[in-house]
């Protein structure tokens, strides 16, 4: 390994939180690699919103900006590629990638995020992130007031159909499958005239990627314009497990308030520590990240 290679901090994961990261340990001159495999979570999402100066923009121009911005810094150095594997050594962390390169770092930051594990039904995937949504504060206003469905169940259902009702009325709970809510629950929904479909979904009708109608297992169909749906996921990168990193019961890795987690000189920042996931939130943590490393450094070497 060549000192080309050794860095102050690698940042794994170079989206929002990532290059938020990178922008405030660069202008406090560590210095900084990113290393990001391009494949952020949302790819697919046509208009990004509620991040103020950049509302309605397209996700990959925001981050093809801020790319071009944190780069400015001749402290900042990003590489196309996928983080495999990390060791722990005596002066920091070695980081082997998918190219076959090994770099080193004192320090490190995680923001990379979350994969999101979609259900197999026919139309699911190419209407995620366009038609079938996860969060109001993103997409909840271009849909106001549309024909509007939850694809949930039990007290999800209950609690999202709540508070997606601010958005819209044309509202319906569709439960895939027998309804988990309990009798009070569903008493409650039909008095604020909210549906509930027991019907197992078959298949998700759409013109690129925006939805016309659900359509059942015994072919009826449902029109739709939006569908919330909340999948499954895990970590996107399995490596902060691998060093140690505690996560939460939800799956996400577990950081204190500064962005610190559960090792010692490891951050992380992002949709990988929050449920919570907009743009404004994941540039604010990897900023909370980028700062109190720098300062953990300081605190250090004084």
């Amino acid at each position: 390994m060549t000192n080309s290679n050794k860095y102050d901090i690698i940042i794994i994961g170079g989206s929002y939180a990532g290059l938020s990261a990178a922008m405030a340990l660069g202008r406090s001159l560590k210095n900084v690699l990113i290393i990001d495999s391009g494949q952020p979570c949302n790819k697919q999402t046509p208009h990004s919103h509620n991040f103020i100066t950049h509302d309605g923009e397209t996700p990959a121009a925001i981050s093809k900006k801020a790319k071009e911005q944190v780069l400015k810094y001749d402290t900042v150095t990003f590489i196309e590629d996928k983080a495999t594997k990390a060791v722990k050594t005596t002066q920091g962390f070695d980081i082997e990638t998918e190219a076959g390169k090994t770099y080193h770092a004192k320090k490190l930051i995680f923001a990379t995020g979350v994969k999101d594990l979609l259900p197999e039904t026919e139309g699911f995937k190419e209407c995620w992130g366009i038609s079938i949504i996860h969060c109001p504060y993103c997409h909840g206003y271009e849909v106001k007031g549309e024909a509007t469905g939850l694809l949930m169940n039990g007290d999800m259902a209950f609690e999202m159909a709540k508070f997606i009702s601010n958005w819209t009325q044309d509202l319906t709970v569709f439960t895939n499958g027998v309804s988990t809510l309990t009798a009070e629950q569903t008493e409650k929904l039909h008095s604020k005239k909210i549906n509930i479909v027991e019907k197992e979904v078959k298949q998700f009708e759409h013109v690129n990627g925006y939805m016309t109608h659900i359509v059942f297992t015994d072919d009826s169909k449902h029109p739709l314009k939006a569908m919330y749906a909340r999948p499954a996921l895990k970590q996107h990168c399995d490596i902060p497990e691998q060093l140690g990193c505690t996560l939460t019961e939800q799956g996400y890795i577990l950081v204190d308030t500064f962005q610190k987690t559960t090792v010692p000189g490891i951050y992380a920042a992002g949709d990988c520590t929050v449920m919570f996931r907009s743009v404004s939130k994941a540039v604010s943590e990897g900023t909370m990240a980028g700062a109190m490393l720098n300062k953990e450094w300081a605190d250090e070497n004084f």
